[in-house]
């Protein structure tokens, strides 16, 4: 196995770890795996490496046991850590408020700074600095390295994260816009200026998956996106609401007699599509909308159309638009979801290309015609890799 030098990426989640070894500088996954259902009586743990795939199911009590698996798993399948060349360990972190504007090595400061900032990302930040704990503890020899979700959009202009709320309040408890998915919007856009040749572009990315969101990025900056305080904000999702009157929390604790604790459970797990037709996958929905199954299009009609009420803002804000590009698991994947949105922006010239559009590849790929005003990409995300380049950038 010939490797320079290799980041181990780690994502640690509530009751799962998932990780990526990952070589930088080839821009690809040397071996990957998940631990899930940790804490649960049996857990699940996967490990792939090359060919070999391994798939155990096992007691894991905690997040401390899960990396001591990953570990034993590296040792007796491959590649062995000891001969990877591990120059950092890269930590996805979602929110990093105020305090990150960029990716950290980790010193107790920085681990105290993520821990304080738990509030705003109470389901995130916690098992992310546990995982963080936990590495730190077991792998103590290679700096760690925290990328945060909310980082790119550190730029966003003062117009863009001010909320019209009592400033008083609003400075006292942190709320403002910090977004998520910053990691991948930084990525994907990064990407396309590669492919057009300039970062001197208007260009919107769409990240669709169970989580969406989307950035307007100018010239190379964040200017706007649609996820606010928490991710709950904006598009529709697998499982979010996206945008809803904030009354309407009022309305059902005084009507429905519901909890904050039952309201925010309703809003973030169990609405989106999954409220709006009993699934969140998008694939199940897609076909009940082409059985013609009334509730699963008018899901897909309610998504398309808040994606086209923020690609048409979005285009006025930064006064072009030149670039659409769609990335995540529904991004990559839906080639009826990017025609049927294509179609609904055809008022900015938007010309898809059918057949390219059919095409299913890995690659960055065009699916606009060469007449189109607006180019149309297709820009696989990785924020795995993302976040390997900025650790092994960092610690050079």
């Amino acid at each position: 196995m010939n490797i320079t030098e290799t980041v181990l990426v780690i994502n640690s989640g509530s009751s799962s770890l998932k990780y990526q070894l990952v070589d930088p500088n080839a821009d690809g996954s040397v071996a990957s795996g998940l631990v899930e259902r940790i804490g649960e009586p049996i857990s699940h743990i996967t490990h792939t490496s090359g060919d070999q795939v391994v798939d155990e199911e096992k007691p894991v009590a905690d997040h401390s046991d899960a990396l001591r698996e990953v570990l034993r798993l590296f040792d007796e399948v491959g590649p062995k850590l000891s001969e990877a060349n591990i120059v950092a360990v890269g930590h996805r972190v979602v929110q990093g408020g105020r305090h990150f504007d960029s990716a950290k090595i980790v010193t107790d400061r920085i681990r105290d700074l993520i821990a304080e900032l738990s509030p705003l990302a109470p389901l995130h930040n916690p098992p992310n600095l546990k995982g963080i704990d936990v590495a730190r503890e077991l792998l103590p020899d290679v700096p760690h390295v925290v990328v945060f979700d909310t980082a790119f959009f550190q730029s966003l202009p003062e117009e863009a994260a001010t909320y019209a709320l009592d400033k008083d309040v609003a400075e006292k408890y942190s709320i403002r816009r910090y977004g998520a998915h910053g990691t991948s919007h930084q990525f994907v856009s990064d990407r396309v200026a590669e492919i057009v040749g300039t970062k001197d572009i208007c260009q919107i990315v769409l990240h669709l998956g169970n989580g969406a969101s989307a950035s307007a990025v100018k010239c190379g900056k964040a200017v706007d996106t649609t996820m606010g305080l928490t991710p709950l904000e904006g598009l529709v999702m697998g499982t979010r609401t996206g945008d809803i009157d904030p009354a309407a929390v009022f309305h059902l604790q005084r009507v429905a007699g519901m909890s904050v604790d039952e309201v925010d459970t309703l809003f973030n797990k169990q609405s989106g599509l999954k409220g709006l037709t009993g699934d969140n996958d998008m694939r199940a929905v897609r076909s009940r909308a082409d059985s013609d199954d009334p509730d699963a299009r008018l899901a897909i009609d309610v998504l398309l159309h808040r994606l086209v009420k923020y690609v048409g803002a979005y285009a006025a804000q930064m006064g072009a638009l030149d670039v659409l590009t769609f990335t995540a698991g529904i991004g990559e994947n839906d080639m009826m979801l990017r025609k049927e949105l294509c179609e609904r922006l055809s008022l900015f010239g938007v010309e898809l290309d059918e057949a390219a559009n059919a095409i299913r590849s890995k690659e960055p790929r065009t699916i606009s015609t060469p007449n189109s005003k607006v180019q149309v990409l297709v820009v696989p995300t990785n924020e795995e890799l993302a976040i390997a380049q900025q650790a092994l950038a960092l610690i050079k």
